[in-house]
């Protein structure tokens, strides 16, 4: 295709690989050109995993020679090709001197940063720029806003109800499949050992990836995360076949467990779809319906459906309509005055609390952990330890392979952090190590002692849980959510209160001074 025939630049994106996506539609195999481009700004903003990385990488390469076998022109520029720029806005000001298009097509990004910058390329590039709406999504973002509209409170609950609704998906005329809306409280069962845990299904590299995994290798070497072994899908067929197999081995005990952890079980019955679903190689509409049709087919209980489609149909719509209604200053919230470093253990594991040496290191191996890792260890502990909740966040953003900004940041500053001061959350989640105990096997080989309410040797959470809510009395002391352990801190005992405030501060102070812990 020569120079003067290309009518459209069509800019895909990185988490944009779906052959549906809004900029490809009304384009033209014959004048029309693809765009992809591998940059170093967006792979270094925070320092990616390894694994992030050779993932996201891998899947364009793939999805460019997908679309190539389709009959598409693509323009695709590496991370090592020479002349590459490192940032898309100078990938795509080269292109369009390369190409010199009548104008350049791109889907919304997922991130605000991007749009913003996108939104400066019309002037300097002296063409339009037609920036398409993202109709992955069930609900798109001014959908979202007319629902907020007036609220006083934005619940996701609310939200998720009329999302079942609007999409019948688990509805029986205008009834919830079942009689309820929600099937949370079945869903918290602890898991054993003995249980059979069927691992997601797994992909030995080819040629691309090898490729990559070989980039990654030199170019990332002081990154976060282990590359080997490597094993994401990285095509659509590939994505597609890793959630049939979750369909057919997980599913029907996903909901009873998907709360639960265990010492050397990395997914229990969790999907690990989530990546795939990011960065498009899956269609949400697509796998929320296959899940309602194994429920009819009664292929699963009704509490794993209706989990699953919570998490797909609930959170992840209601958590991108938080971010695009309230950024950019939702990024910069701080409601709880967290202001403490984020602990060298996060990056390293090295600590003597196993349920973070299992989050932490299970995370540096497979840039991946289910939602209770994130949110009732990792998040947990920093919150509880009053860590800035813009390091916590940058941290999820950087080592988890499905974390883009709009899906992340909501998840931690909100419902991880509280730092929205309750917007997202109508508590923050917090706990004492009881928890932890409950939830999962990692207390047994700890070095504390979850039964140890303070001193030395005691669980560090335990200290920690009631410190947080006497800090924070003034912000949380009238949360009727926390009614009940307010009352109880104040039937304690003045000197059961400071056992509690002096064991915490010994162990804060030591993890200022950055000694083991």
């Amino acid at each position: 295709m020569s120079a003067k025939a290309c009518r459209n630049l069509i800019l895909i994106l990185g988490d944009q690989l779906s052959a549906d996506i809004s900029s490809l539609r009304q384009a033209d195999p014959e004048a029309d050109v693809i765009f992809m481009a591998e940059v170093m700004a967006e792979a270094t903003y925070v320092p990616h995993h390894k694994k992030k990385i050779v993932f996201l990488f891998s899947a364009m390469r793939h999805f460019a020679q997908e679309l190539r076998d389709a009959g598409w022109t693509v323009n695709y520029v590496q991370l090592d090709d020479t002349d590459n720029s490192g940032s898309f806005e100078g990938e795509v000001r080269r292109a369009v001197r390369r190409l010199t298009p009548e104008r350049v097509v791109v889907t919304e990004p997922g991130e605000w940063r991007v749009l913003e910058n996108m939104g400066q390329w019309q002037d300097d590039l002296g063409l339009p720029v037609e920036i398409r709406t993202d109709s992955r999504f069930f609900c798109d973002a001014s959908t979202f806003r007319g629902w907020a509209d007036g609220r006083k409170q934005l619940r996701m609950e609310n939200f998720y109800r009329e999302m079942r609704k609007s999409t019948g998906l688990l509805m029986e005329g205008d009834k919830p499949a079942g009689g309820k809306w929600n099937y949370d409280a079945e869903n918290r069962k602890p898991a054993k050992q003995d249980l059979f845990m069927p691992a997601p299904l797994q992909f030995e590299p080819d040629a691309i990836t090898q490729d990559v995994l070989y980039l990654v290798e030199q170019r990332f070497e002081s990154h976060i995360g282990q590359l080997a072994p490597f094993w994401f899908a990285v095509t659509r067929e590939q994505a597609e076949d890793a959630f049939h197999h979750f369909l057919d081995e997980a599913l029907e005990n996903f909901g009873t467990y998907q709360d639960a952890m265990l010492r050397g079980e990395k997914f229990l019955y969790h999907a690990v779809i989530s990546a795939y679903l990011n960065a498009g190689l899956l269609s949400p509409k697509t796998v929320c319906e296959k899940v309602v049709e194994a429920y009819y087919a009664d292929n699963c209980p009704l509490n794993a459906a209706e989990g699953f489609i919570r998490q797909i149909l609930g959170w992840r719509e209601y958590v991108r309509g938080i971010y695009w209604l309230k950024m950019p200053g939702y990024a910069r919230e701080n409601a709880l005055k967290g202001s403490r470093p984020l602990p060298a253990f996060y990056w390293t594991g090295e600590t003597s609390m196993k349920c973070v040496q299992e989050a932490v290191g299970q995370t540096l191996e497979e840039a991946y952990a289910h939602h209770i890792q994130r949110l009732m260890v990792t998040g947990n502990f920093a919150l509880l330890a009053g860590v800035d909740p813009v390091e916590v966040h940058e941290w999820y953003l950087a080592v988890y392979a499905d974390a883009y900004e709009w899906v992340e940041l909501p998840n931690t500053l909100g419902m991880s952090q509280f730092a929205d001061g309750g917007l997202l959350a109508s508590k923050p989640y917090i706990s004492s190590g009881n928890y932890i105990n409950k939830m999962s096997d990692y207390c047994q080989n700890c070095d504390y002692n979850v039964r140890n309410k303070t001193g030395e040797g005691a669980c560090p959470f335990n200290a920690l849980y009631w410190d947080f809510l006497d800090r924070h009395t003034d912000e949380l002391g009238t949360n009727p959510r926390l009614g009940q352990p307010y009352a109880t801190w104040r039937r304690m005992p003045d000197d059961t209160k400071q056992e509690y405030l002096d064991s915490a501060k010994v162990f804060l102070e030591k993890l200022d001074a950055g000694e083991r812990v």
